[in-house]
């Protein structure tokens, strides 16, 4: 096909494209966030466009029913009494877009299956997968954080330069990966202008960022405290040899004090953190507010979805109307139907959000039965692809979905994501999470004999004892994660 009507038909498909991606982009965003920050978005919205109007709780179902009644019969035996209200009633047709929307997430199953997207085959492949697509969601990053700081600094070009090589040089623990020398050669900046901006990197938050060390990052950490010439401080300073062989009848010598002083330096020690900038991206002042509520009535469970922070929109019949008369000039008119259009299209987006968040919900929620009956002991392995498969979308949109949404349960609130998870396999063919081998592993911990605390290779054959088997290394990760110390570190001397 070619010649003018070919050239048309690119140019509208074209404009299809430019005027559906920041409406892409809203739809994303709208499904992606907290019910407290949606509220937000709609209320900026409401603010900026004028034929939106809020509609109060009691007034929601009289609203619709009305606006049911009053629309005329969509068929061609009863054609529009004028174009323009014809051309009214195509604003509030969304479905193409809707369609188009459909089509990108099927194109996105389609291009992942290609690329090779079938189930991790091991416990390692399914973790770094799953972390894949939290990141997709992910809120402000270590990275982010420092580069937020170092904006407020007031540095000289050298040196801002070099601060922004060192945040980049910055691991997921917080610890700088590159020494200033080798920063200076390799980024052609002066050593000065390098040193200079770590000695100003290791004042941000959180205490200990930028280190070189360990015991140089517990070391800011005290000194954020001012414990700087503290019993711990000295341990950490001139005695971490001792401190690793957990010698307390040496420390006790070397420092001059008690062994239980020494033990309480060590607790004060374990209470700090190794590794602060693990705590990216989370926000633990952060309100929680439920998106849905999980019941038991009798035998059978119920989802019961929070609208409460959600305001209820409805396009305003007074901009409707004047369309419908025709008496408003074209620029007048192409205004009032693209603002229409935008808060059709939002409405529409909302329903969209809590329609995919429930069906998701109602899938976790058949596959971790055990779960709601009887607590996280029975948490079951699961993927975003097990559930995706389930809904008909893609693993990014259940990604999106279940990002900053929680659901309350009899066992506490917990996030969606918490029931995503990779599993081991046991002896007797049950899969068993890896939240739940974490608990046990937990477990083992906590009520061991810590004169004589399991070391990660006993941990490993107690699991085994139980079914479970894990490698060395992975104990080590979860025990970490955990926020426990090596077993030299656990052991109590007194």
């Amino acid at each position: 096909m070619s010649g003018p009507a070919f050239n048309q038909d690119l140019r509208q498909r074209q404009t299809q494209s430019l005027v559906l991606a920041p409406q892409l982009r809203q739809s994303l965003k709208i499904l992606q966030v907290a019910a407290l920050d949606l509220r937000s978005v709609i209320q900026e919205e409401l603010q900026n466009n004028p034929a939106l109007e809020e509609l109060p709780m009691e007034d929601l179902n009289i609203d619709r029913a009305a606006e049911a009644a009053a629309a005329p019969p969509a068929d061609d035996d009863n054609p529009a009494p004028a174009p323009a209200d014809a051309d009214a009633r195509e604003e509030m047709d969304f479905s193409k877009e809707f369609e188009i929307l459909s089509k990108l997430d099927d194109d996105w199953r389609d291009y992942m299956a290609a690329a090779g997207g079938n189930q991790p085959r091991t416990t390692e492949d399914a973790e770094r997968r799953q972390h894949f697509f939290d990141s997709l969601v992910t809120e402000t990053s270590l990275q982010q954080h420092l580069a937020g700081q170092a904006d407020l600094a007031d540095l000289a070009p050298p040196a801002r330069e070099a601060l922004d090589h060192l945040i980049g040089s910055i691991d997921d623990r917080g610890y700088l990966t590159q020494t200033p020398n080798d920063i200076a050669l390799q980024a052609a900046l002066p050593l000065e202008a390098v040193q200079q901006a770590h000695a100003l990197l290791k004042t941000f938050d959180p205490p200990g960022i930028g280190s070189r060390t360990l015991a140089e990052c517990l070391l800011h950490q005290l000194a954020a405290k001012n414990r700087e010439n503290s019993p711990a401080a000295a341990i950490i300073r001139d005695h971490f040899d001792l401190l690793a062989r957990r010698r307390i009848p040496d420390l006790a010598r070397k420092l001059g004090v008690t062994p239980e002083d020494v033990q309480t330096a060590i607790a004060e020690i374990a209470a700090l953190d190794p590794a602060p900038g693990r705590r990216f991206a989370e926000d633990s002042n952060r309100v929680v507010i439920p998106d849905i509520t999980a019941a038991k009535d009798g035998a059978d469970w119920h989802l019961t979805l929070n609208n409460d922070y959600i305001p209820r929109l409805r396009i305003s019949a007074t901009y409707r109307e004047l369309i419908a008369k025709g008496t408003l000039g074209k620029t007048e008119t192409e205004y009032l139907r693209e603002r229409i259009r935008s808060g059709k299209f939002l409405i529409n987006s909302i329903e969209q959000r809590q329609q995919t968040i429930e069906r998701i919900a109602r899938e976790i929620l058949k596959v971790q039965r055990d779960f709601f009956e009887q607590g996280v002991s029975r948490l079951k392995p699961l993927t975003m692809t097990q559930i995706a498969d389930a809904v008909g979308v893609h693993e990014t949109t259940v990604s999106r979905a279940i990002a900053n949404k929680y659901i309350k349960t009899p066992h506490g609130v917990f996030e969606l994501k918490y029931f995503f998870t990779p599993g081991y396999q046991s002896e007797d063919g049950a899969t068993v999470s890896n939240t739940s081998v974490k608990e046990m592993l937990n477990e083992l911990i906590t009520t061991e004999d810590r004169t004589k605390p399991l070391s990660d290779q006993e941990l490993v054959v107690k699991l085994q004892e139980k079914g479970i088997n894990i490698a060395r290394r992975t104990v080590a990760k979860y025990r970490e994660e955990l926020g426990h110390l090596p077993s030299n570190l656990r052991r109590d001397y007194t």
